[in-house]
């Protein structure tokens, strides 16, 4: 039948009716799975390969001018604390969930949803993520813009617009696109990137020594503060969900063999809570890069990653420093901007899909990304990136936390499932282990932030959110026995299954399309099998399967499960 969530009902007899996807959903080239499981079939690329795609991905100049801010407001040593801190924290928490995804072949939100917030419940962190996705997207673009400005005097605005719209057509044609992309910018990435740091290191190699010493602009001295080291902690923690980003990627990793385990394990290290080794490195070289050329440029064009770039270069290259500066920067926030509105096309589908029980595409929900960036751009976010990333990293912490404490602690536990579980077929709605505990983090958080609990509870904020996410999950996941993790028995527990295969296919009694076991779930409203997009489309079925006495599975025999 017609369209993307409704079924023809016209015959009240004769077989179930049918649901065909819009040509755009239907092409999984461009759809990339978006809101399913990523099949064996489509993980066609070699675990360096993802690996190297989804760290193109990390090009990001934001680094640089949230590492300056960083240090211009707090000071050098605060500055540093913040930033190592940070990335201690991010690194940890990002080990199980890129491991997660990259086993499993699930996205962050389908992964969240499994690990402990429900089928509904995860909706909330989809707008988080896709938040994470349009803030820096938006970033991001304004750094692009002010580089257009300086190399052709191209107005601001109008830069913001052409940042905007030069992605779309990578973006559209999905991971393949994404994939050539990387690879062939990433010689122009690694030279820009490098090269400013060499010629500080002859030019001036006193720099660092200075650089250390730094007090910052704001007057905050050279010295440690506990407060500083708090408010600089919660900037850079901002971050923390760049781990969905990766995880977009990391879903394509191939099947871990024993010919391929040490390749698959060092390439999801990398790939995964690596990232923040380089973010961190870069985080520095931005501050080192800034206060070098603060005395030439003044406070304002010093955060601005362009300027400082030039500075760096003009011993060596004079009047081609501007010129070559520029196309680093570009380069720079085509890679990762491509990343940003991939990622938030993703998580806008996941959202609308359960709120409207409609897919028109992932394609589509580009351009609703693009437009919320594009308006945080016209409005000059740049001026206020330190509020508005250390308000973000309360909730987004709160959320990584929450996941990450289900899978390290829950599940070895026994509190939680030994797999992850994201088919709404076998969840509860709300799940107030995952939920409950992001909730009441980020509230109590989000009130400290805003100065509630007095100055060092304003600081700490994020910490705050992070303790008592990791507590409070395991501790309700415990108090409710794991209840609300299954709404019934899966006779098929993803990959850890012996018969039958996983990579079997079976036809979907709705879509007809066939689909690898673990995106199949068995539906007694259609007598059989049902994929996972379509059991989630579905607005009529009242969640039978769900509320019934019993579920049998009705298309397979019980295969025998274990557990890793």
């Amino acid at each position: 039948m017609t369209d993307t969530a409704t079924r023809d009902t016209s015959a009240a007899d004769g077989p179930p009716p049918q649901r065909s996807y819009a040509k755009m959903a239907a092409d999984e080239s461009r759809e990339d799975y978006s809101l399913r499981y990523a099949p064996h079939s489509f993980r066609r690329w070699s675990p360096t390969m993802v690996a190297s795609t989804a760290l193109g991905g990390i090009a990001y100049l934001a680094d640089f001018a949230i590492g300056a801010s960083i240090v211009f407001t707090y000071g050098f040593t605060s500055g540093l604390a913040s930033i190592l801190c940070a990335a201690t924290i991010i690194f940890v928490t990002g080990i199980p969930i890129a491991r997660a995804c990259a086993t499993y072949g699930l996205d962050m939100d389908l992964v969240t949803r499994g690990a402990g917030f429900g089928y509904f419940g995860s909706t909330l962190t989809s707008l988080i993520y896709a938040s994470f996705t349009f803030i820096f997207f938006a970033l991001e673009g304004s750094i692009m813009a002010q580089a257009m400005h300086q190399a052709v005097g191209l107005p601001v605005e109008a830069g913001y617009l052409i940042t905007t719209l030069i992605v779309i057509p990578i973006v559209f044609r999905g991971m393949g696109a994404l994939a050539k992309v990387q690879a062939w910018t990433q010689p122009i990435w690694l030279i820009g990137m490098v090269l400013p740091f060499v010629v500080l290191a002859f030019e001036a190699p006193d720099a660092w020594g200075a650089f250390a010493s730094f007090g910052g602009t704001e007057g905050a001295g050279s010295g440690f503060s506990w407060v500083a080291f708090g408010l600089g902690t919660g900037v850079a923690l901002s971050l923390i969900a760049q781990i969905g980003e990766q995880a977009d990627y990391l879903r394509f990793m191939p099947a871990k063999t024993e010919q391929n385990k040490r390749r698959w394990n060092l390439a999801v290290l990398a790939a995964g809570p690596g990232w923040v080794i380089i973010g961190a490195a870069k985080q520095l070289g931005g501050a080192l890069l800034a206060f070098v050329a603060l005395e030439a440029v003044g406070k304002t064009h010093a955060l601005e990653p362009i300027a400082p770039q030039i500075e760096a270069l003009k011993p060596w290259l004079g009047s081609f420093a501007l010129p070559a500066a520029a196309l680093f920067v570009i380069v720079s926030q085509i890679k990762i901007n491509v990343t940003n509105a991939y990622s938030g096309s993703l998580s806008w589908s996941n959202f609308f899909s359960r709120i409207t029980h409609r897919h028109p595409g992932r394609v589509w929900y580009i351009f609703l990304n693009l437009a919320i960036a594009l308006t945080l751009m016209e409005m000059n976010m740049f001026a206020a990136l330190n509020k508005l990333l250390g308000f973000y990293s309360n909730v987004g912490i709160a959320w990584i936390v929450a996941v990450a404490a289900d899978l390290v602690i829950n599940k070895r536990m026994g509190w939680s499932p030994p797999y992850i579980e994201f088919k709404r077929a076998y969840l509860y709605a709300v799940n107030p282990a995952g939920f409950g505990s992001m909730v009441i983090a980020s509230v109590v958080s989000i009130l400290a932030f805003f100065g509630l609990f007095g100055e060092y509870a304003e600081a700490f904020s994020t910490f705050i959110a992070a303790g008592l996410s990791v507590v409070l999950c395991p501790l309700i996941a415990w108090a409710t026995k794991g209840k609300y993790y299954l709404a019934r028995p899966n006779p098929v527990n993803g990959p850890h299954v012996e018969v039958p295969d996983v990579t079997a296919t079976h036809a979907c009694g709705v879509c007809e399309t066939a689909y690898e076991l673990p995106d199949i779930a068995d539906c007694p409203v259609q007598s059989g099998p049902i994929c996972s997009l379509c059991c989630s489309l579905d607005a009529e079925c009242g969640d039978v399967c769900r509320t019934s006495p019993s579920s049998a599975a009705v298309f397979m025999p019980m295969p025998t499960v274990r557990a890793d």
